[in-house]
């Protein structure tokens, strides 16, 4: 249960600095941007894996790059569920995507990290 709300709690992180970097991405508060994080883990566990099977024939004729399309349709359809989440223009629909990965994986790794504990050796 820590590990989710942890990674939720990165994913929004991870949108707000995609929102201070792209002008397309707009998210007023934190609450906006965590509910954006869920509506993201919904739509990457559940709607991605449906289009990924169905555009199999692009992304190989594409060598891979559809999948960066893939993303921002995905990152997109997850703006449309939160009010207030919006997602505009090219630049914010193929690179957000791409920065917020980035983003969360580094806060991810930091925010992982086992704790030490005193009294160990050193």
């Amino acid at each position: 249960m820590r590990g989710l709300f942890l990674t939720l709690l990165a994913t929004a992180l991870s949108l707000l600095v995609v929102d201070l970097v792209f002008p397309g991405v707009d998210l007023p508060s934190f609450p906006v941007a965590l509910a954006a994080a869920i509506a993201i883990c919904f739509v990457n566990a559940i709607v991605k894996p449906v289009l990924t099977v169905l555009s199999f024939p692009l992304t190989v004729l594409s060598l891979g790059g559809f999948l960066l399309v893939l993303n921002g349709i995905c990152f997109w359809l997850a703006s449309t569920f939160v009010p207030g989440f919006q997602v505009s223009g090219p630049l914010a629909f193929l690179f957000g995507p791409i920065l917020l990965s980035v983003v969360n994986t580094f806060l991810n790794q930091y925010l992982m990290q086992p704790q030490l504990v005193d009294g160990g050796p050193s």
